[in-house]
C-alpha cells in the first residue's frame, strides 16, 4: 500500500519479559472512579453512571521522562492501573470481560488542570487538558497469565519520596469487568485498546525537577522524571 504522505510509527508499549511490543489502538479513561477522588474533585462519591474520555494512542509514553507541557502552570499527577485488551467486541457481559484482557501496567494520567477547569466552566471537551503530548507515562505491560487479575492491593504515587496518593484497587467504584462491559455497549472494543481505570484521592501539581514514583501491588512500578 502506498501513502501520499509519510506514515507515523504505530504507538506501542513494552511487554515485560519479551522484546515483542503491544500495539495501542485506542485509549479510554474513566473519570472519578474512586469515591475519595470524586469528592476532592467536587463530584458525588456514590455509584453513578460512569463517564469516559479519551487520550490519543501516542500519548502513552514508556520513556520515563515527562516534559512539562506548554500553555499550563498547573499540571497534576493521577496514578492509575492500565488495562490492555487482547480482544474485544460489542455487548460484552461483565462475567466474560476479563477474558479479553491481555495484561496490566502502571500509568499516569497527567492533566493540565487549569485548562481542564476552563473547559469545564465553559462546558467544552476536556481534550486540551488531557490529551496532550506524552500525557500518559506508562510502565511495561505485565501479562495477566503471569499475575492473574489484580482487583485489590496498594496503588500509590510518591513525589520526591513523599507519598501523595495512596489507595487500594478494591476502592474502584466501577470494577474492571464492569468498565469493559459498559464501554462495549457504546463502542466496538478491539485488540490494542487500553483502559485507564481511575485514580485515588490526593492528586496535585508537579514541577520541573520532580521525580514521580508510582507503584501498584502485584502489577509493578514506574519512575518518571519531570523535565
Amino acid at each position: 500500500m502506498r501513502f501520499v504522505i509519510p506514515t507515523s510509527p504505530a504507538p506501542t508499549l513494552p511487554v515485560l519479559g519479551t522484546d515483542a511490543r503491544f500495539p495501542i489502538r485506542r485509549v479510554y479513561c474513566i473519570g472519578r472512579n474512586y469515591a475519595a477522588h470524586s469528592i476532592e474533585m467536587g463530584g458525588n462519591p456514590d455509584r453513578e453512571t460512569p463517564f469516559f474520555f479519551q487520550k490519543n494512542p501516542d500519548n502513552l509514553d514508556p520513556s520515563g521522562v515527562f516534559p512539562y507541557p506548554a500553555k499550563s502552570s498547573d499540571v497534576h499527577h493521577e496514578v492509575e492501573m492500565v488495562v490492555a485488551l487482547k480482544s474485544g467486541g460489542v455487548g460484552i457481559p461483565a462475567a466474560q470481560a476479563l477474558d479479553h484482557v491481555f495484561g496490566y501496567a502502571v500509568g499516569l494520567d497527567m492533566t493540565r488542570r487549569d485548562l481542564q477547569s476552563q473547559a469545564k466552566e465553559t462546558r467544552r471537551p476536556w481534550e486540551i487538558g488531557k490529551a496532550f503530548e506524552r500525557s500518559a507515562p506508562c510502565g511495561p505491560i505485565v501479562p495477566a497469565e503471569q499475575i492473574g487479575r489484580p482487583d485489590r492491593g496498594l496503588i500509590q504515587l510518591k513525589i520526591n519520596g513523599e507519598a501523595r496518593q495512596t489507595g487500594d484497587l478494591d476502592q474502584m467504584i466501577w470494577k474492571v469487568p464492569e468498565m469493559i462491559a459498559y464501554l462495549s455497549d457504546y463502542f466496538e472494543l478491539a485488540a490494542g485498546d487500553v483502559i485507564m481505570s481511575g485514580t485515588p484521592a490526593g492528586v496535585g501539581p508537579v514541577h520541573r525537577g520532580d521525580v514521580m514514583e508510582a507503584v501498584i501491588e502485584g502489577v509493578g512500578d514506574l519512575r518518571v522524571a519531570v523535565v
